[in-house]
């Protein structure tokens, strides 16, 4: 970021809370830091400066991924950093993969992926929801603002089912596709068609009846199950006596991860 006018900076609080702001002219309220003109707020700093704003002493740095979701919008329950990094390790999604995601929600999901695309790369968002499509259509928005290099980014607002055209006329197939519905194993040899050989397919399953029906429409479909549970995420903290410990934040489950591959069929005898 080149600190102009016109250009996204944050302002961050040293224990990570941060705040978005557009530098131009024009009273904006900000969550947490009050209502202010931001191209007057910002007149004379420059990124790596520190700032004061109200009662708080903030660190003006270029906006990131953490940085924009800490100041996403949220209808939709949104996939997190754990399971959305564990997925794109996973499935090998990087610069220039073609990936589906089903259940677009809030963006949650999408903004990690757009992360690691980059503009060479193609993401096809499907969303049955107009409420939810609304917020994730407004994250995406300012996360592709916020970027260096931002996807082929396309949102249907629609059911993942009616899909299948789109994706052949954007990207022919896909490398991954990743379904958070309701019912992902109705939908599995729809979108299990459209992944090339070597492909991989994601069914992200809040409950262990979704997993074990996600897992036997995949095996029914031809699909190589290569992973299957949960990924638990404990965090320590200093302790006031010295050393450190769990924090006591529960290590909650947010869902089953179920990852499958695309290979061809077996040859006949």
């Amino acid at each position: 970021m080149d600190g102009s006018a016109g250009s996204w900076v944050a302002l961050r609080e040293d224990d990570g809370r941060a705040y978005l702001l557009l530098r131009e002219s024009g009273e904006v309220k900000v969550k947490g830091l009050g209502r202010f003109d931001a191209k007057a707020l910002l007149e004379g700093y420059s990124i790596g400066d520190r700032i004061t704003v109200g009662q708080k002493s903030l660190t003006i740095v270029d906006p990131a991924l953490p940085e924009a979701r800490r100041n996403m919008s949220r209808r939709a329950q949104v996939i997190g950093a754990k399971d959305s990094g564990f997925l794109i390790s996973w499935m090998g999604i990087g610069v220039g993969s073609r990936v589906l995601e089903g259940g677009h929600g809030s963006a949650g999901l999408a903004m990690h992926l757009a992360n690691v695309l980059g503009s060479s790369g193609v993401l096809i968002s499907v969303e049955s929801r107009p409420e939810h499509a609304e917020v994730g259509r407004e994250n995406m928005e300012r996360l592709n603002q916020v970027l260096p290099e931002f996807p082929d980014w396309h949102l249907i607002d629609g059911d993942l089912e009616d899909a299948g055209g789109k994706v052949i006329e954007v990207c022919g197939s896909l490398d991954a596709a990743i379904i958070d519905v309701a019912e992902p194993w109705g939908l599995v040899s729809e979108i299990g068609s459209l992944l090339r050989a070597g492909g991989r397919l994601a069914c992200y399953c809040p409950t262990t009846s979704q997993l074990e029906k996600s897992w036997d429409a995949c095996q029914e479909e031809g699909l190589v199950i290569e992973w299957a549970g949960e990924v638990i995420e404990r965090r320590w903290v200093k302790a006031s006596k010295g050393g450190v410990r769990p924090g006591n934040q529960p290590m909650g489950h947010t869902a089953f991860l179920l990852i499958s591959a695309k290979v061809a069929p077996t040859e006949e005898e």
